[in-house]
């Protein structure tokens, strides 16, 4: 709808065109065949004079007129061909400025629609809005150079289109290798409403090749100061953006602000949120001259029709020559030059709420920016947070929100009567969906599932399931869809979703690479009652065993699961390559065991539990491979749950290809290292939470 609402407009200025030619072209001839102020008649019914000579001249005077007429036509059907070709082209190139232009729907991006006011005559059918006319196309500049930046630009916009309402034009200033990354890109996004010009950053090298810059932009952090030289010169406004940007609202509501410019007001800016400009943050620290705190470039609203003409150009080149003579650098690219210009026209600068641009860098003011308690408690979080730390996207990932889709299939289910029914919790992601329909076989109780998807990831899951006899049969499998977000997988989240959501007194927390014995849910809920589990604090240990073969018999009973572990078909879980995980089991005790016995706690023991529905979460700091069920069993632990092996249940981890994380952390040194670090802080935190007794921890993981 956004973007036809022009199209239409063309289309109707043409139909009218085509219709009012003819008329117009008959007015003319009407007009030229008066004499003496009164018309000649076209017509042969009506009277004439009767002289031979007056009806020859008449003659001659119809054959004229009636061959004009004739070529008027033919002339209006060439204009309608003409018109119908037009209007079935989409646009191409526009040549001019050193842009390249890609459309992803016509009409959605001329110039023809800006304005400097509310834009008038608008169809009705765009409709009214308060500020900013629905059918008003947005003008953005970014400048983006190289692989990282224009992998930053697709998040950038991904974020603007996530919440916009208008047509779009992207005007990117950008090198051949972002132009080639990213035309190609917007080409196959087939993203309505938008358009996209290319200016090649290369040709505006020698513009600002002269200023000595520190900052890790480089000659392409300069770029912005000469955009009212790049872009077209009918662009009469521009939002100015940083690549790293993320939009959380429309961006219709900015680019309403530009209303509220005054008088000279050129500019629009928000305050810098870091104390860089005051200067003395440490010794000889000499920032370029600023107005205060100074302004942050990374957001920036330009009115470029009254910048031009007051000579931006000339007065940002004589402030940068003039201070580059004494600090020879600048430190901040083209945000030094900008305030330099502002400390000496203040009158220039709109300040912009601080909300515009909430600066998340170290030392900054960002959290005045949040009126919201839990924003602020997580900007606060992340904003302590040391960027240079090795490990500080592992800590970064436990503040990640994580966009979340509860109950993605019909639910419908209600717990037992007797206060003893069990969910089986787990979490998957893509490439462990065949396991979905051998579970629901083996377990016919309540069953929560957290999957981690992209969202087409979650229309394939819809499909696959909708084509499931056996998913479909099921109404009491509960699938939470958590979004991808992040570089790591977060097991432990997407465990803690699970667990939520569960609507039973208890929860068998389990992985999807493992089957439960036939007949295990019945089980439990007997071994509930048994063990008093609704008025003790206990964990019921499922002993867990391994196949290595993709094609498994499975065993039928504990009896036949012990003669598969003495052909070697089963193994104990892990034996091989992580014995201390499960070794505390005690597995030659099971074998023989008739009744739940007791065991201790060791180090690094992770076996799977049956617990109460109010039993602790999992810790986030733990994503990806390593760690994230050893923190969680030794937090039961601190909490003195008691530790009971089941005799006659069993759980068997079928095969499959290694995960992406566990290859990294095989393969990764730094990976090993930060868990490691995270191992250690995870220590600290739990005795500083359960005292004395929590050193165990410690003496524990130093003796094994």
């Amino acid at each position: 709808m956004l973007g036809i609402c022009r199209g239409r407009r063309k289309f109707l200025a043409a139909s009218l065109t085509v219709l009012c030619i003819p008329a117009i072209t008959w007015l003319y001839l009407f007009a030229g065949s008066l004499e003496d102020g009164k018309p000649v008649s076209l017509s042969p019914l009506e009277s004439q004079p009767h002289s031979p000579r007056y009806a020859a001249a008449s003659q001659r005077e119809r054959e004229s007129l009636e061959v004009r007429v004739r070529e008027v036509e033919e002339e209006n059907r060439a204009l309608r061909r003409q018109l119908s070709l037009a209007q079935g082209r989409a646009p191409a190139h526009r040549h001019g400025n050193h842009s390249k232009t890609y459309s992803m729907e016509e009409g959605t991006g001329d110039s023809e629609n800006l304005r400097a006011g509310i834009v008038a005559g608008n169809s009705s059918e765009c409709g009214q809005q308060p500020v900013v006319e629905k059918c008003e196309t947005i003008h953005v500049a970014i400048v983006c150079a190289g692989y990282n930046a224009s992998r930053d630009v697709v998040t950038l916009v991904k974020s603007v289109l996530f919440h916009r309402r208008n047509p779009l034009h992207f005007h990117l200033i950008a090198d051949s290798i972002a132009e080639q990354i990213l035309a190609t890109l917007f080409q196959t996004w087939m993203v309505p409403a938008v358009r996209v010009d290319f200016y090649n950053a290369d040709e505006l090298k020698s513009e600002v090749s002269w200023i000595p810059n520190k900052h890790y932009s480089g000659i392409y952090g300069l770029m912005k100061l000469v955009l009212t030289k790049t872009l077209p010169a009918n662009l009469e406004r521009v939002i100015v953006l940083d690549t790293d940007i993320t939009f959380a609202t429309d961006i219709a509501e900015l680019w309403a602000v530009f209303h509220k410019f005054k008088g000279q007001q050129v500019l629009g800016l928000v305050e810098n949120q870091s104390d860089w400009y005051l200067g003395n943050l440490w010794k000889n620290h000499r920032p370029w001259p600023a107005l205060g705190r100074g302004y942050n470039t990374g957001v920036i609203l330009l009115l470029l029709d009254k910048l031009r003409k007051m000579k931006w150009e000339q007065m940002w080149r004589l402030t940068a020559e003039r201070e580059l003579m004494g600090m020879l650098s600048t430190s901040l690219a083209d945000q030094d030059i900008f305030n330099a210009v502002i400390k000496q026209n203040p009158f220039l600068v709109y300040q912009l709420p601080c909300f515009w641009n909430v600066q998340l860098s170290d030392h900054t003011r960002s959290e005045q920016c949040y009126r919201d308690v839990s924003d602020l408690k997580l900007q606060k979080q992340l904003s302590e947070l040391d960027e240079d730390d090795l490990c500080y996207e592992f800590r970064r990932e436990r503040f990640t929100v994580h966009r979340t889709h509860l109950y993605f299939l019909h639910y419908e289910y209600e717990p037992a009567s007797d206060n003893t029914d069990v969910t089986l919790v787990a979490q998957l992601s893509m490439d462990r969906l065949q396991m979905l329909e051998a579970i629901c076989k083996h377990w016919e109780g309540p069953i929560s599932l957290a999957l981690y998807l992209s969202d087409a990831e979650a229309q394939q899951f819809l499909r696959y399931a909708q084509g499931s006899e056996v998913l479909m049969s099921r109404h009491n499998v509960a699938y939470h869809i958590v979004y991808k977000e992040g570089q790591f997988y977060p097991v432990n989240l997407l465990r803690n979703v699970a667990m939520k959501h569960v609507g039973t007194p208890y929860m068998f927390l389990s992985d999807i690479d493992f089957l439960p014995m036939y007949g295990l849910y019945e089980y439990l809920r007997k071994s509930v009652i048994q063990l008093d589990l609704a008025n003790t604090k206990k964990a019921m240990i499922v002993p867990a065993f391994e196949t290595l073969r993709y094609r498994l018999s499975f065993p039928k009973s504990k009896a036949e699961l012990l003669s598969m572990l003495d052909m070697g078909t089963l193994f104990t879980f892990r034996y091989h390559v992580w014995t201390k995980g499960h070794a505390p089991t005690n597995f030659a005790k099971w074998r023989t065991a008739t009744t739940p016995y007791r065991v201790e706690w060791e180090a690094d023991f992770e076996p799977y539990v049956v617990v109460r529905r109010d039993c602790p979460e999992y810790d986030r700091r733990f994503v990806g491979f390593g760690w994230n069920k050893v923190a969680h069993i030794m937090e039961l632990d601190a909490q003195e749950y008691e530790f009971i092996v089941l005799p006659n249940a069993y759980m068997i981890h079928m095969p499959h290809a290694p995960s992406f994380d566990i290859t990294k952390f095989r393969s990764n040194k730094q990976y090993r290292i930060c868990l490691k670090t995270l191992k250690e802080e995870f220590q600290q935190d739990m005795s500083r939470r359960y005292g004395f007794a929590a050193l165990k921890y410690l003496t524990a993981e130093n003796n094994s």
